[in-house]
């Protein structure tokens, strides 16, 4: 089999973020079978289209991957470019016959590209970010007569010289004296090795596949509660909203008498009736 699989032509997650997920979120989810019958068509067969649906209809996933890793002040374009590469080698690897769903198996491959990526760019003190801080970084250095921490009489005759506030000069020095952590720490200091990046990269808060499922339940619950108000008549409408779906408050069955100029009684009529109609649509 080919060793580059392209996901789709031109769809990267490029400047363009937002219209790229959306774009992604729009890709139908696949079935059990239909899963199953294209990665058996891969896997016995090496069709590369069988790869490329398979591949595709699993690109949201990697970006609700990479959004757990946005702590790290890297471009989430970025994280989801390294993801889909761990997707593509999950997608040719994967054997229909282990009974496992392809994103139970593609969530290591993964997040694997993700860190390696995290960890190429990633550097947790960061000396010098402006401009300005880039000055008084070299401003600094030329300034300290020796390699020990400054005292507060050293500190503001620097900070006197250099026409900054001591504190300025103080988050410096501490900047300057940081080291980069080990990712995986200090493996003779059980105490301490619990610090190092390996142990809290990770997102051990919930399982990937199920976050996306939930992503896909609530999209699908708010598309056919959509639907189903559509089949109602404006007043209904209005009266389920004001009573079940305004953010700002629950309007009262007096309130809607009033705008309707009917009783309240009738008002509640009109929610039943409308909440069993609503009901029926939604579980047809």
């Amino acid at each position: 089999m080919a060793t580059s699989l392209q996901p789709v032509d031109a769809l990267t997650p490029g400047q363009n973020l937002e219209a790229y997920i959306q774009t992604v979120s729009s890709i139908a989810v696949l079935s059990i079978d239909q899963e199953k019958a294209l990665a058996e068509r891969l896997y016995f067969e090496d069709d590369l289209e069988a790869a490329r649906q398979l591949v595709m209809s699993h690109l949201r996933f990697v970006v609700h991957i990479a959004k757990s890793y946005s702590g790290y002040g890297l471009p989430q374009a970025d994280l989801i470019q390294e993801g889909n590469i761990g997707l593509m080698k999950a997608v040719r690897r994967f054997n229909p016959e282990m009974g496992v769903r392809l994103v139970s198996f593609a969530v290591h491959w993964i997040k694997a590209e993700m860190h390696e990526f995290i960890l190429r760019n990633w550097r947790i003190v960061k000396v010098a970010t402006t401009k300005s801080q880039r000055k008084l970084f070299f401003n600094l250095r030329s300034s300290k007569k020796r390699l020990a921490w400054l005292n507060q009489a050293e500190t503001k005759a620097v900070a006197q010289d250099l026409g900054v506030d001591p504190s300025v000069v103080q988050e410096m020095e501490s900047r300057m004296a940081g080291q980069d952590t080990p990712f995986d720490g200090i493996m003779d200091d059980e105490d301490n090795s619990y610090q190092a990046p390996a142990y809290y990269l990770e997102d051990q808060a919930a399982d990937p596949s199920l976050i996306l499922e939930d992503a896909d339940w609530t999209q699908d619950s708010t598309s056919r509660l959509q639907e189903a108000l559509d089949e109602l008549d404006e007043r209904s409408q209005d009266i389920l909203k004001s009573r079940w779906l305004n953010e700002e408050g629950k309007a009262t069955l007096h309130e809607l008498a009033a705008k309707y100029h009917v009783s309240a009684e009738r008002i509640r009529q009109l929610e039943k009736n409308a909440l069993k109609k609503l009901k029926g649509v939604l579980v047809a």
